[in-house]
């Protein structure tokens, strides 16, 4: 009777320990098969700072996409939080301390609008994951716009600056409102004098482009593919060094215009999650960027590869923080 006991209790603890080991406390998987190869995490969420169909968007479904068809991950959940210019969903992000299973998709936007809205929660209490990709900027009006060509629209911008509407998909201090601010300095206008309509992400600023409701928009060409190439956006020119493929449009620096600029986007973790859950999280981000999957999607969405992780990516985050504080403090908006 004892040594039936003894199994039983031998069985349960058994049990346990395989418990133990093949689920953390975050429900990532930690098993391995038969090549001593780390099992597929679970239980991932990706939380995306604004509504559906802008670029955090795009990128957030695009990468979870990538991790589950590799086998990376399963089952990657992808959900919205809008508000705020992001703000909203990186005080989530603050408040959920040690949660190893919820990231969030962010970028330059949230950076800048952490400070145009006055928002309590800040990037740099973030873990930083990695940083994915950078993409350049476009300047682009519907396909009825007066405007023809980038030197059109300066022309009349001008002559006029407060009488055209600039749309952006960012909150003041995000991409689409630092690329037409810091255009606007480059061919002479006083940037205070710049009337620019914000927008809740690039699925809110298609409308208001297709609508004719701006003189022109300013943001990632990437989210707007499909409209370009049937002919409803126009793209009057993009802002990086060199032209963007798939895209027939000159740069800023062809038509003469001394500016280049570029947004990026990347993953951060909740502040103090554990040792393991951080390199669980950066493990699986590395094993997306090496695949060829990914590789295609960088091509299709015509986005830059700008993969950095961890500590590089802390000391990016940083000095980003610091360069867009300057730049609002100068527009008085910090």
């Amino acid at each position: 009777m004892r040594q039936i006991r003894a199994l039983r209790v031998a069985a349960v603890a058994a049990g346990l320990a395989l418990m133990a080991t093949g689920c953390g406390a975050t429900g990532k998987s930690t098993g391995s098969d038969s090549t001593g190869a780390a099992g597929p995490i679970t239980g991932l969420q990706i939380m995306v700072p604004n509504t559906p169909g802008g670029g955090y968007d795009t990128t957030a479904r695009a990468a979870a996409k990538v991790l589950d068809d590799e086998k990376i991950s399963t089952n990657t959940e992808v959900f919205n939080l809008a508000g705020a210019g992001g703000t909203v969903g990186l005080a989530r992000i603050v408040n959920e301390k040690g949660n190893g299973d919820l990231t969030m998709l962010m970028g330059l936007g949230v950076v800048g609008a952490s400070y145009t809205n006055k928002s309590e929660s800040k990037l740099t209490e973030t873990t930083p994951l990695a940083k994915l990709i950078e993409e350049p900027g476009a300047i682009m009006v519907s396909k009825d716009s007066p405007y023809k060509t980038i030197d059109d629209l300066v022309t009349a911008w001008k002559a006029n600056p407060g009488s055209i509407a600039v749309g952006g998909g960012s909150s003041p201090g995000g991409p689409d409102h630092l690329l037409p601010m810091q255009l606007a300095g480059a061919v002479g206008i006083d940037a205070t004098k710049v009337n620019f309509v914000s927008y809740d992400g690039g699925g809110d600023l298609l409308p208001a482009i297709l609508g004719n409701k701006l003189g022109f928009a300013a943001s990632g060409a990437g989210e707007y593919l499909q409209q370009i190439k049937s002919g409803e956006v126009r793209v009057l020119a993009t802002s990086g060094e060199n032209r963007l493929e798939g895209v027939d449009a000159p740069t800023l620096k062809e038509s003469n215009i001394d500016l280049v600029f570029t947004n990026w986007r990347g993953v951060v973790a909740p502040p103090g999650i554990s040792e393991d859950d951080k390199k669980s999280l950066i493990a699986a981000l590395e094993k997306m960027h090496a695949s060829t999957a990914w590789k295609e999607t960088l091509k299709t969405h015509s986005w830059t590869d700008a993969f950095v992780t961890g500590d590089e990516f802390q000391t990016f985050l940083t000095d980003q923080d610091k360069r867009v504080a300057d730049v609002l403090t100068k527009l008085g908006l910090a």
